[in-house]
């Protein structure tokens, strides 16, 4: 570079997972054109540790039971000027990662939405999606400190620092469920994950509502949104965005002791991935059968065979490991994690033996936002 000629902006691809071995490294292999991959790992027994460093990530494991945070935490610990979040179940075709490339390049905006087509199985389903079930759109492309999660178990909000830029044109794949029961399960861990957030926050809220948000949510995914293009797939995704509040509510209210409300049950989470990892209540073990799929994210698309659900410590330890990667940034000896990458714990950089000292920069994020 000249003198008149500024460095371009580094990117950090930020994937937050649990348990997702099973497609992991197909969605890395598709973010060799970011300058820093990041993984955080939330509570993950399997083979996804190993799996990102064998692609030159950096590996953040800790336990988070909130969705919110464990994404904060990433988002933290990314060192690039801008960040892509990228959940498990997601690809980023070579046209997109130019558009990534090309947008960061010129932007003076803090964030950008990436157009999503959603697979289940086979089949691109493009019309219908809504009601927090799913979505064409997604705010992942942002400025460090640019961008917050609020402190929520499935679907948290987003806080925003600076204006949004144009929305880029080139999809991201997004493979949601592998078939229709995988699209049932996956709303069954939906709605435990709310069911949890309703009574944490009071608001279990009254049936009559709720019956009324399923018509209202059916008809807008099925009619306004053009469902009915899909056939019977448009049906299925409105039945499960109507369905998702109702469920919740009736569980919040019906079996609030296994959501932490009534006669205990706690709020630690269900075994299950991440969009994108993502935290569920109280539940039977998931069958050990089912491989994972997503974050998003993350995040909570699929059962996984953990242990049964059981209480996350007050105060969790997280770890980074930083192997050569992307960037070329090369391994760390342990420093400090930034503040606020874990809520009442600590996380510490490991380096391979023998590699150079360096720290991490210190910045504070700030905070960040539009409803997902």
């Amino acid at each position: 570079m000249t003198a008149t000629q500024p460095m371009p902006p580094r990117l950090s691809a930020l994937v937050v997972a649990r348990n997702e071995a099973a497609q992991l490294a197909d969605c890395l292999a598709t973010l060799g054109f970011a300058d820093e991959i990041l993984v955080v790992l939330d509570r993950s027994t399997d083979a996804s540790a190993a799996i990102a460093r064998a692609h030159g990530a950096r590996v953040l494991e800790g336990a988070w039971e909130i969705e919110g945070e464990r994404r904060n935490a990433g988002l933290d610990a990314c060192t690039g000027d801008w960040i892509l979040e990228v959940d498990a179940d997601e690809r980023i075709p070579p046209a997109l990662a130019e558009e990534v490339r090309r947008v960061i390049a010129a932007s003076p905006h803090a964030w950008h939405r990436v157009p999503v087509d959603n697979y289940i199985g086979t089949r691109l389903v493009r019309h219908g999606w809504g009601g927090s079930f799913g979505t064409t759109l997604v705010p992942r492309l942002s400025r460090r400190g640019a961008k917050r999660w609020k402190p929520q178990r499935v679907h948290p909000g987003l806080e925003w620092r600076g204006a949004e830029g144009p929305r880029l044109t080139q999809p991201l794949i997004h493979h949601v469920d592998r078939d229709i029961a995988d699209t049932l399960r996956r709303l069954d861990r939906y709605t435990d994950a709310r069911a949890a957030d309703l009574i944490a926050r009071g608001e279990v809220g009254s049936t009559a509502n709720n019956l009324r948000r399923f018509v209202s949510r059916f008809f807008k995914c099925f009619v306004a949104r053009g469902g009915w293009r899909e056939g019977g797939w448009g049906v299925l995704i409105a039945l499960c965005a109507g369905l998702y509040p109702l469920l919740a509510h009736l569980k919040a209210k019906l079996e609030p002791e296994r959501y932490g409300g009534g006669g205990g049950g706690g709020d630690a989470a269900r075994a299950g991935p991440d969009e994108a990892g993502r935290a569920h209540p109280a539940a039977p073990q998931a069958r050990a059968a089912e491989p994972p799929v997503r974050g998003d994210a993350a995040a909570m698309h699929r059962p996984t065979a953990e242990p049964a659900r059981g209480a996350v410590p007050a105060s969790s330890q997280a770890t980074v490991a930083r192997p050569a990667c992307a960037g070329g940034l090369q391994g760390m000896t342990p420093v400090p994690a930034r503040a606020g990458a874990m809520r009442g714990g600590r996380a510490a950089e490991v380096a391979p033996a023998g590699a150079a000292a360096t720290a991490m920069p210190g910045e504070a994020t700030t905070a960040s936002g539009v409803p997902r």
